[in-house]
C-alpha cells in the first residue's frame, strides 16, 4: 500500500511538472515548474529502490539523503512563495523570503549538515534505518537530523496557512476556494511530521500517509488553480470578443 502511495504521488507530481513545460518555454511562472521538478525528484529519492541506486552511484555514504533534504527545502520554498503571492498573502511572502525565513533556513540547514557530518553514514540505507542501528550516538543524531529536516518545511507551511484559511472564507470563485482548502490541508499535514518521533513503531505507516497526503494536496491544489485560471482566461476572451 505504501509503495502504491509513493509511486502514485511520484506520477502525479511528475505529470504536474510536465504540464508546466509550455509555460517554462514561454518564460511564464517558471518558479512553479522548478518547484514541481524538485518535488518530483524528492519523491523519487524517498522511494527505497531509486534511493539505493542513486546513493550507490554517489559513493554509498547516504549523501543522497542529505541531497533529498535540501531538494525538499528548495521545493517547499518555491511552492509556498508562489502560492502565497498568488493568493495575495504578503505576510506569508515576508515570513518565507524575509529575514526570519532566511534565518530559519540558515540555522536549520547548519544543524542538518552538522548532524550528518557527525554520523557514521557508511552504507546506503533508505531512511537511515541501518545508520541509526549502528550505535546509540548515531540513533540520537539521526533523530536530530530528521527533526531538522522536517522543521523548515513545517515553518514554511505554517507561514502560509493563515493566508490559505482566509482564502477559503473569502468570496473567491469556488474552485479557488477549494484549491485553498487543499493547500491548507497540506500546510497542516506537513507540520504534523514534527510529531513523528511520538508515533509508535506499529503505526509507522502513518508517517508515509501524512507526508504523501500533504504532497498530493499541494499538487491537486495547484492543479485547481491552473484550471480556474484557464477558465477565467477563456471567459475573458469570450467577453472581449463579444464587445468587439
Amino acid at each position: 500500500m505504501i509503495e502504491i502511495l509513493q509511486w502514485t504521488t511520484l506520477i502525479a507530481s511528475g505529470a504536474a511538472a510536465l504540464s508546466r513545460i509550455p509555460n517554462l518555454v514561454r518564460r511564464k511562472n517558471r518558479s512553479i515548474f522548478y518547484a514541481l521538478a524538485l518535488l518530483t525528484l524528492a519523491i523519487l529519492l524517498s522511494i527505497r529502490g531509486p534511493y539505493l541506486a542513486i546513493d550507490t552511484l554517489l559513493g554509498g555514504t547516504n549523501v543522497a539523503n542529505l541531497l533529498l533534504r535540501f531538494i525538499i527545502f528548495g521545493a517547499i520554498f518555491f511552492l509556498a512563495l508562489r502560492i502565497a503571492a498568488g493568493f495575495g498573502d504578503s505576510r506569508g511572502v515576508q515570513l518565507i523570503r524575509g529575514r526570519a525565513g532566511m534565518l530559519a533556513l540558515g540555522l536549520i540547514s547548519a544543524v542538518l549538515v552538522v548532524c550528518f557530518v557527525l554520523m557514521d553514514t557508511s552504507g546506503s540505507s533508505a531512511g537511515l534505518v541501518d545508520v541509526a542501528a549502528k550505535s546509540q550516538q548515531n540513533a540520537l543524531l539521526v533523530e536530530y537530523y530528521g527533526a531538522a529536516g522536517r522543521a523548515y518545511p513545517a515553518y514554511v507551511c505554517l507561514a502560509i496557512l493563515p493566508g490559505m484559511l482566509r482564502a477559503v472564507r473569502s468570496p473567491l470563485p469556488a474552485m479557488l476556494r477549494m484549491s485553498a482548502a487543499l493547500l491548507a490541508v497540506g500546510s497542516i499535514a506537513i507540520p504534523l511530521s514534527l510529531l513523528f518521533p511520538l508515533v509508535p513503531p506499529g503505526l509507522g505507516f502513518l508517517r508515509f500517509v501524512v507526508n504523501y497526503t500533504a504532497i498530493l494536496c499541494f499538487v491537486a491544489g495547484l492543479a485547481l488553480i491552473w484550471v480556474a485560471s484557464g477558465r477565467a482566461g477563456r471567459k475573458h476572451g469570450r467577453v472581449s470578443a463579444q464587445r468587439r
